[in-house]
Order: structure tokens, then sequence, then C-alpha cells
């Protein structure tokens, strides 16, 4: 994914921020750390570095004069309308040629690995 964003000056964290932005005009900055599962901090700097380059904006939430929501500036909108969907390149590269069936295996079993080992995490941390 980074090699696919590179040119266009992202990274796939920044892309997924910009994604989100298209789908939800507006999101609370509070509320991105958790969609991104990171710290609070980690998000900010992510925030901080998309205003940087142009691509968001943040304002003042009306309904909470205290939080900041987050939209995409017309520059936002105009290089979101030329990025290439990575996840959609990936898909091709990593299963172009296969039959659907097997993709449909291949994800099943990855889904499962994946709540496997969310599972298995979970029952060793500490409280």
């Amino acid at each position: 994914m980074e090699t696919i964003l590179r040119p266009y000056g992202l990274g796939g964290t920044q892309w997924w921020v910009l994604r989100q932005l298209t789908r939800q005009d507006r999101i609370r900055q509070r509320d991105l750390a958790p969609m991104l599962h990171v710290e609070r901090a980690t998000a900010s700097d992510i925030v901080l570095t998309l205003v940087r380059k142009g691509l968001v904006e943040q304002a003042v939430d009306p309904a909470d004069l205290r939080q900041k929501v987050l939209r995409l500036t017309d520059a936002g909108e105009r290089l979101w309308s030329t990025l290439p969907d990575p996840i959609e390149m990936l898909h091709s590269i990593a299963f172009g040629g296969l039959a659907d069936t097997d993709v449909a295996t291949v994800v099943d079993v990855l889904r499962g690995a994946t709540e496997r080992l969310a599972r298995f995490r979970g029952e060793r941390e500490v409280p």
C-alpha cells in the first residue's frame, strides 16, 4: 500500500483517514483514535500532517466547542479524486487470476486466523 500511495505523498493511514472523510462529511477528531486503533497522540500526529499538507481542516465542533471536527479541504477532495484505490490494486495483484471461490476460501481462512489470534491476545493480556 505504501508503494502505491508514495507518489501521492500519502501513507496508508493517511489514505484511510481521507477515505473516511469522503464517506462521512465530518468526523470528530476524538473519534479518530478508536477508528484507527491507535493512541490519541498518534491520531493527532496524523491529523496534523494532513492539515499541514492542506488536505484536511480542523474546525470547532458546533455541538461541543471543546472538540474539533475534521473535514476534507478542496485540495483534499481534488487529491482524492486522482488517487487509485490501493485496496483494489492490492486485491488484483494478490488474487488476480484466482477463482472467486478460491478467494472466498482465503478470506474465510484469514478471517478465522485473525479472530483466533485476537482471542489469544485477549486471553493473555494482564488486566
